[in-house]
């Protein structure tokens, strides 16, 4: 059974979960900053509550701990994810200086969408108890309010805003209130149990209505947050885009449990005909003759919701993935001759505002959302948005949109891969939201995007249009960082200066001599070059960054041999580059290399074991490098080599003053960050070889560079 302590937190806090609607995403320019203060409390305690509230779905602590699908953690991780984010995010900001617990916040710091560098792998993961997770979700439910009742606050929370870490953490919550939901939902009946606050809808009338389409009148679509926007958003919101759509059709209704049957029993699981080859791929895979949620019984269908079957509801949407749908689209066309598909982002944004909506209000929703009519989808025909129904609410919808940039659009720096990592033309775009989205997740401005294998409480209208849903244009890296990262470790020597990370592998791999070359780390490997160079030597390779989008450069590297990106040249001026493995000679490494998202001063146990460590240019982008330098030992074998490179660049904005570990007088004396090094590393490490300079470059601009001087130190575990 769930722990006493659980249930009685539980028990608690349910009043705040039931009863009064689940609070909207707040106004952040509100002037008055006690006003301020009381509504950012409100909304963080009623989502904590509410995501705890959920897991009372799970029907004993085992259920925890099993894996709902392969693809994803366990339950207890999802348990633990959201309240680490808290911390680990408002360290970024400095709104805290140390965290609650280390090796909580390491364990369930990252891992949550089967992304390339994502752990999934059991072995490395000694998971904490429920009863543990809880003490700590209240100790950061604690530390929460108290920030928000005592921290300086100006008005507006904008993304300046130290502030702007807790409304991103309560938000953060709110997209895991549906996506754990999902994972309870695709667990086993026996793991699972119905509870108070998350009933069911009743309404399953028997037969769903005839689909048609109905024409949405031609227009223009502009979208795109402000900067200066009261409302919280995530980065992909801002920017700007305009585009033309011209008139459409659109179904009126979403495709039903009944609608989607026809495919169904025309063997549209069995003909593969009307499936892209990505959809071929899946169908192989998981051996699907139907959809996920749908149970065949003796008696006739059922449908599996979150934590019971019911009769299938036929007049209910179809739950499926982008695949799924894609193919009925397919399968449509052929049958009708007319030309049938999923709509664009664009075109749902023409849909929805042809059907006059807008944001949540404080009024109850007249859609299927933000929780507030039950924990279910409800039959298609319920409501109306002008001509049309469930235009918002009830069920996501697929789109055949992958996720892009907006122009103008900027990553956060406290969050810098929420969306980058999706930008590989491999996550569509899902929108309107479902009966369970909320606060973010329910405005006309979001925008989500998920593997088109995945599933989430999704299904899909369709459209009949002429105009051929075409893709944004192919991604190149455009944020001005990663490019000049991109050039740093792929690009041309500039000044006849030796490409860098190449040159600190071969360093490495010299000062190696005859020890072992089994496996290297590449701690703080940026864009990945390192990781490469250093497998030529060593039998693996691991690079570890903090930036997922860093990293990513590194993985499209190996996924694709390619990496693209565009380099400034003068003014709105760029250039247009690509570069691969192939012409770098480092094709024949990629199966020794892998990249994982870690914290440098909070690596995972697993992490360890090394012949090598680098840590390249990093020490002095640490928020805590003494703490990284005292326990490095950990992570290198004896005998093996340490090296790190440094230009010493100590600046406030990455590290407190009062951490530096050089750079400044002690006892009236200059006290170098070498000296640092040595008193830090001196208890577990010799200095192995007489400091040297190695020189880089990077291009800003055609005609701007940067000329640092690393000094690189290589120590030898004693």
């Amino acid at each position: 059974m769930t722990s006493p302590a659980l249930n009685t937190t539980l028990a608690q806090q349910h009043a705040s979960t039931t009863g009064a609607l689940f609070s909207r995403t707040p106004n952040l320019a509100d002037p008055d900053t006690d006003r301020l203060r009381a509504t950012m409390r409100q909304y963080f305690l009623e989502t904590f509550d509410r995501y705890e509230s959920l897991f009372q779905c799970l029907a004993s602590d085992e259920a925890y701990f099993i894996k709902p699908i392969a693809l994803r953690h366990p339950l207890i991780f999802y348990f633990g994810h959201t309240a680490t984010f808290f911390v680990n995010k408002l360290l970024l900001t400095r709104l805290i200086d140390q965290r609650l617990d280390q090796r909580l916040e390491s364990v369930f710091a990252v891992g949550v969408d089967e992304m390339s560098w994502d752990d999934l792998d059991e072995k490395n993961y000694t998971w904490p108890s429920v009863a543990e997770v809880q003490v700590y979700r209240d100790r950061v439910r604690k530390m929460v309010c108290d920030l928000i009742d005592h921290a300086p606050l100006q008005s507006p929370i904008d993304w300046q805003n130290p502030w702007w870490a807790i409304i991103m953490g309560v938000e953060h919550e709110r997209i895991h209130i549906e996506t754990s939901s999902v994972l309870i939902r695709q667990h086993a009946l026996k793991y699972v149990r119905p509870a108070a606050g998350w009933e069911p809808q009743t309404d399953t009338e028997a037969t769903a209505p005839v689909n048609e389409t109905i024409q949405v009148p031609a227009g223009t679509v502009q979208v795109g947050k402000d900067y200066a926007s009261p409302q919280y958003g995530w980065d992909n919101e801002y920017g700007r885009h305009t585009a033309n759509i011209e008139a459409f059709q659109a179904s009126r209704y979403l495709v039903s449990n009944q609608e989607y049957l026809a495919f169904v029993e025309a063997g549209g699981y069995r003909n593969h005909r009307d499936w892209t080859e990505e959809g071929r791929e899946w169908l192989d895979f998981s051996r699907a003759a139907h959809p996920t949620f749908w149970v065949k019984k003796t008696q006739g269908w059922a449908l599996r919701l979150m934590t019971q079957e019911i009769p299938m509801p036929w007049s209910w949407p179809v739950e499926i993935n982008y695949l799924e749908a894609k193919a009925f689209c397919n399968w449509k066309a052929a049958e009708t001759g007319q030309p049938v598909r999923l709509p664009t982002e664009d075109e749902w944004y023409r849909l929805y505002d042809a059907a006059g909506l807008q944001d949540p209000t404080d009024q109850p929703c007249q859609a299927n959302l933000h929780l507030d009519h039950g924990a279910s989808s409800c039959p298609v025909n319920r409501y109306a948005h002008g001509a049309w129904f469930d235009v918002v609410g009830n069920v996501w919808q697929w789109t055949e949109t992958p996720t892009y940039p907006f122009d103008g659009f900027d990553v956060h720096p406290v969050y810098d891969d929420f969306t980058t990592p999706t930008f590989d033309g491999r996550h569509n775009l899902i929108k309107g939201g479902s009966w369970i989205a909320c606060g973010n997740e329910a405005v006309r401005a979001s925008r989500y995007a998920f593997r088109r294998h995945f599933f989430q409480h999704a299904g899909f209208r369709y459209v009949i249009s002429h105009v051929p849903a075409e893709a944004p244009a192919a991604y190149y890296e455009t944020d001005k960082l990663m490019s000049e990262y991109a050039e740093f470790h792929y690009g041309e020597r500039y000044f006849d200066v030796a490409n860098f990370p190449q040159t600190l592998a071969q360093l490495a791999i010299d000062a190696m001599g005859s020890r072992p070359r089994r496996r290297a780390l590449d701690l703080g490997c940026a864009s990945g070059r390192a990781s490469f160079e250093l497998a030529r030597a060593f039998e693996h390779v691991t690079g570890v960054d903090f930036s997922a989008r860093f990293i990513n450069q590194g993985v499209q590297l190996i996924q694709t041999g390619q990496l693209r990106y565009t380099l400034t040249d003068e003014g709105e001026l760029v250039s247009y580059k690509a570069r691969s493995l192939a012409d770098l000679g480092l094709q024949d490494t990629i199966d020794r290399v892998e990249f994982y998202q870690g914290d440098a001063c909070n690596l995972k146990p697993q992490f360890t074991g090394y012949d090598l460590v680098l840590a390249a240019n990093l020490i002095d982008r640490l928020y805590n490098p003494a703490q990284f330098l005292d326990q490095i030992h950990e992570r290198v074998v004896r005998g093996g080599l340490l090296m790190i490179a440094s230009p010493y660049t100590w600046l406030e904005e990455h590290t407190p003053r009062q951490a530096w570990v050089g750079g400044f007088k002690k006892d009236a004396e200059n006290y170098t960050t070498l000296d640092g090094l040595q008193d830090h590393l001196g208890a577990h490490f010799r200095l192995a070889s007489d400091p040297v300079d190695v020189p880089f470059v990077i291009r800003e601009t055609r005609r701007k560079f940067q000329h640092t001087l690393s000094q690189v130190t290589i120590w030898e575990r004693i």
